[in-house]
């Protein structure tokens, strides 16, 4: 099974970067590129233990939903999300802040994932979704790394 591993290095505290990536409200403007809306389940704010949250988004020109809940969560450590619906045949991914000495955060993703059918969605997971879903991951550490760093956060986010 396919595993990426992203990390971000963020000149903020681990609190803030954490409840940023729970954000629904920060997934929303980091996925502008996929035209990713919300559909179902949780709508703004933060997500919590067992919150589910449906996106919907073109990803290859084909239009997909996908149903993520929070399966696990230690703030300001650590929290799980995982596909319950959607196109992969599985997908979890893990998100870990580390505290460092300067003050800021290491934010380190793991993102797990299988396509079905096989032999032929390995061959597409290893010639073509890692590489996309590796960039999709990247792009979303930039959105929270902007923000955080800066008092664009607070247009989003609450400071409490």
């Amino acid at each position: 099974m396919p595993t990426l591993e992203i990390l971000t290095h963020i000149n903020a505290p681990p609190e803030r970067c954490f409840r940023w990536a729970l954000s629904v409200d920060l997934h929303a403007i980091s996925t502008r590129q996929t035209g990713e809306t919300i559909v179902a389940g949780v709508r703004s704010g933060v997500l919590q233990l067992g919150d589910s949250v449906t996106f919907r988004a073109r990803h290859f020109g084909v239009w997909q939903t996908l149903t993520s809940q929070i399966t696990a969560l230690d703030a300001p450590r650590y929290f799980c999300d995982e596909m319950q619906r959607g196109a992969f045949q599985y997908m979890r991914h893990e998100h870990y802040f580390e505290a460092q000495e300067s003050g800021g955060t290491l934010m380190r993703d793991v993102f797990e994932f299988a396509s079905p059918l096989g032999w032929l969605g390995r061959l597409v997971d290893a010639l073509v979704l890692g590489r996309y879903l590796r960039a999709f991951l990247e792009e979303r550490g930039r959105v929270v790394k902007e923000y955080a760093e800066t008092e664009a956060w607070r247009t989003v986010l609450p400071a409490n």
